[in-house]
Order: structure tokens, then sequence, then C-alpha cells
């Protein structure tokens, strides 16, 4: 099963698009991608990618992946006039004081449209890999009791009379948040699980600016300033960073139905309204290049696929299609780099030792790349006022989660301990598993370290007849390791 005989479809040629694709072309004899925009002879937005205007990064898992499929990409985005992180300064603020220090690694920073465009080019270069584009998918094809995906019915943009039958052995949904995967197998007669959602109500409002020749030395000193919005005062984040060719931009964000403004003046406002002036005075010697775009989502959604008691075999999903995280968290360019490396692990062993159902083992496999980092969006935005849970099953441990977090985050903070904070941010990025600071022994330092974490410790305990172990393997979700583990291929 799935040998280099089979014809595989990708239906999106987006970031994971293209990371399967690298991976699919080693165990497939052609991969077809289809894409329903008009590719760019040049890096630059596409209509099919809304947020694409908006900041866009990489975690570490994210990017030692990224570089696995494609060794040495950085040098190509550095081609492209995109600059390095290394030691430049991280200004983090939040309600309780400021971290500003050096950036540890060596990371290059880019816009959505150069990373997409550098590792488009990879993928044109693989032979067996063809892009099929300006093209939309109107349904799903299948064997006549529907229990196996046969290929995608097809329609060109602008021809609304012609339409084509593409078939393969195997249907790769990554089509992001447009995806009609659930529409389509209901179609087909299968009943899909009602999602998870998350009403976020969320809002971003980005602009770029133009560093004038003699102002250079700030692309030299800065990599990002990071001034955390506030769910008690209701305040917007403000995002200061830089993308290719001395070009910085800046993010406003904020959840619960308050947006961002677009408008110029009540953009530059906002800027002045932050809690630090430090964005605003840097801003002045900057040139606007574009006026503030904004970027609106109403929901979150957990999509739960796996959970099917029927599920057609010649059928994946992944990335934004299963499931879409708070963008300013940056974590979903990296979970759908992992469920690419997971898909690459799976096929592996199918072809080592074939097994039936390899389908759904996949996307139970992916649920758990998911779950942490789902967990984490909800703990942190559910602080804000007007966002809200509606799920198949409570949220567990999210109450415990927010109010430990935010001790810790106050803790690192008050004491300048740039250890704790950096584990702090490694579990913000999915570095590292939540598991690294909410274990006994983490909790037990943090909570002891103040009065008010004295406090919670005295109620979590309640009368000492359990042990912090035991109450923390009460209310937290054993969170899955899948997410962090570094596999081996």
């Amino acid at each position: 099963m799935y040998g280099k005989t089979e014809r595989a479809i990708i239906i999106g040629g987006g970031i994971a698009g293209l990371m399967t694709a690298k991976v699919l072309s080693e165990y497939f004899q052609e991969v077809t991608i289809v894409e329903k925009d008009d590719l760019p002879g040049k890096p630059e937005n596409r209509l099919g990618i809304p947020q694409g205007f908006h900041p866009h990064r990489f975690t570490p898992r994210g990017k030692s992946i990224t570089e696995r499929l494609f060794p040495g990409y950085e040098e190509d985005l550095k081609a492209q006039g995109c600059p390095s992180s290394l030691n430049k300064t991280i200004h983090q603020m939040n309600q309780y004081g400021s971290i500003v220090g050096p950036y540890p690694r060596d990371d290059i920073k880019f816009s959505r449209a150069v990373l997409e465009w550098v590792l488009r080019q990879r993928v044109r270069k693989i032979s067996n890999v063809r892009f099929l584009t300006k093209h939309d998918v109107i349904n799903l094809l299948s064997t006549p009791d529907h229990s196996t995906i046969t290929g995608i019915r097809v329609r060109e943009r602008g021809q609304q009379e012609q339409e084509k039958i593409l078939t393969a052995d195997i249907v790769l949904d990554t089509s992001g948040r447009s995806s009609k995967l659930a529409k389509w197998l209901e179609e087909l007669g299968y009943d899909v699980p009602t999602p998870d959602l998350l009403k976020v109500d969320l809002g971003y409002s980005t602009r770029r600016y133009q560093l004038p020749p003699h102002l250079t030395h700030i692309a030299e000193k800065w990599d990002v300033i990071n001034i955390a919005g506030q769910p008690a005062n209701s305040t917007v984040t403000g995002v200061f960073s830089f993308v290719e060719n001395q070009t910085a931009e800046v993010c406003l964000y904020r959840p619960g139905g308050h947006y961002p403004p677009t408008n110029i003046e009540q953009f530059n406002e906002a800027i002045t309204e932050l809690p630090s002036p430090i964005i605003a005075e840097i801003l002045q010697g900057l040139v606007p290049i574009t006026t503030p775009r904004g970027y609106r989502i109403q929901q979150l959604y957990r999509h739960h696929y796996e959970q099917m008691q029927q599920w057609p075999s010649g059928l994946i999903v992944l990335g934004d299609a299963f499931c879409i995280f708070d963008p300013i968290f940056g974590q979903g360019m990296t979970v759908a780099a992992v469920e690419v490396e997971m898909i690459e692990l799976c096929l592996q062993e199918q072809q080592d030792d074939p097994h039936p159902h390899f389908e759904k083992k996949v996307l139970k496999k992916i649920q758990e790349v998911i779950e942490p980092a789902w967990w984490y969006n909800c703990a942190a935005d559910l602080q804000w006022e007007g966002v809200a849970y509606v799920g198949s099953e409570p949220l567990k441990g999210i109450d415990f989660g927010q109010k430990y977090m935010d001790l810790f985050l106050k803790h690192a903070t008050i004491e300048q301990d740039s250890q704790l904070y950096g584990l702090y941010w490694a579990v913000n990025t999915l570095a590292i598993s939540p598991n690294a600071i909410m274990n006994p022994q983490m909790v037990m330092t943090i909570l002891k370290a103040s009065t008010d974490g004295n406090q919670f410790l005295a109620e979590l305990l309640q009368d000492g007849s359990q042990s912090l172990e035991k109450v923390l393997d009460e209310i937290l979700p054993s969170f899955s390791e899948t997410l962090f583990e570094s596999v081996s291929l």
C-alpha cells in the first residue's frame, strides 16, 4: 500500500501543502498540488491567503523540520533580503514589567509571502510534483460504497461548465480555513462530529514601514518588541518586528470583539496608547509603505475526524483544515510542520509493515499533535471578556492553567529570572511540553515564591489528604508528548 506506483493529490498549495508535497514525492510516483489561486511570479501575497500579510514565524521545532525537508532554505530567505535575529534585542513587556535581552539563536525573519515563495521554488524542482493552479475543488470522488476516496472533481476558475476528474490513490486536504471537507464527507453519507469551537472574535491590524538608510542601526539593534495586551484592562497587544529588505511591521491585536483600527489616524493613536512608548518612538523615523490592514477571525475550531466510526481510505487532512489556532502565538505553521513529519513517519512504517486503516491512524496521531497547542490557546484566550468555548467535552485544567501561568509569568518577570522566563516562552512557542513547567516540583517552587501563590497552593491541597502530584494528575489533562518528540526517520 502506497508505494512508488501510486498517485497523490494535495488540495491547497500553501505552506502545509508544500511541505506535504516534499514528503509525498518520496513515496508516490506522481504528486499533484491543486491550488485555487494563480500563483505569483515573485514573492507577494495571494488572495487565497487573507492572513498572509500579517506576521508569520516558525518556532524552533518548526524551523528544524523545515530545514530537514528543505536543507539550506534559510540561505534562500537571506537571498531575498531576510535578516537574522542572532544577538538582536528582544523587549517583552507584560503587566508585571519587562524582560529585555539578546535573542540567542540565528533565526531568519521573513514575511509569509517570501517563505512561501522560497519553499514553492524548491518544490517546483521536484520532478514528480506538478501544480494545477486556478482550479476549485468541487467534491471528492469515491467508490460506489463511499469507503474509499478515488480522487476529486475540479473546475477551472472562470470556466463554469468545464469540470475535470483527477484520480488518485490518496487525497490530502491542506486547504486551510477554506476547507470544505466536512461538507464533502456529509455528502458521501458520513456522520461528521461537531468541532470544538473557541469563539474568540479576534482582530488584527498590521502596517508595514520602510527603514531609511540613515536608520539602519535600528534594524541592527532590534529583533522584536512585544507589548502584551492585558485581559484585565482590555488593552491591545502591540508587536514590532522586522521582515525582509529593511521592512518593519507593527501588528495590533485583541480578542473579544474589540478590533484594532485600520484607519491610519486611529491606528497611530492606538500605538501611542500602548503602555510603553518604545514602538511609537521608533516609528517616528520610519516611512509607512502600506495602510493598516485588518484581519478578523470569529472562531477557532478543532475537528475530531479521528472520532468518526467510519473513515474512508485514501483520505487525510492536516493543518488549518483540521484545526486553527490564534495566530498571535505563532503556532500554526509549526504544528503543521510536525503533522507533516508525523505523516512521513506513518508512511515509512506503512511501507515497511502495511496495516489496514492507515489513514485513521494518521488522524489519531495528528490529533495528538494538536491537543496541547489547542489547550494552550484556550487557556490564554479565555482570559478575555467576550471569548467563549463550545465543545463536546469541558476543557480540563483551564482554570488552574490560567492562574498558574499568570503567577509563573509574574514571578519570572519581577525576579528578572531569564531562565524561568525562557521556560515560559518555550511552552508558549511549543518548544517544550506544558509538563515541563506544570510538574509538581516546578509548581511547588513557583507557588511558594509569593503570598498569592501560597494561598493558591493551600486551595489546591485543601485538607492535605492528597499530594500535589495527585492533585495535578486529577485537574490537568495528560498532555501528549507527540508534538514535542523528535521522530527518527
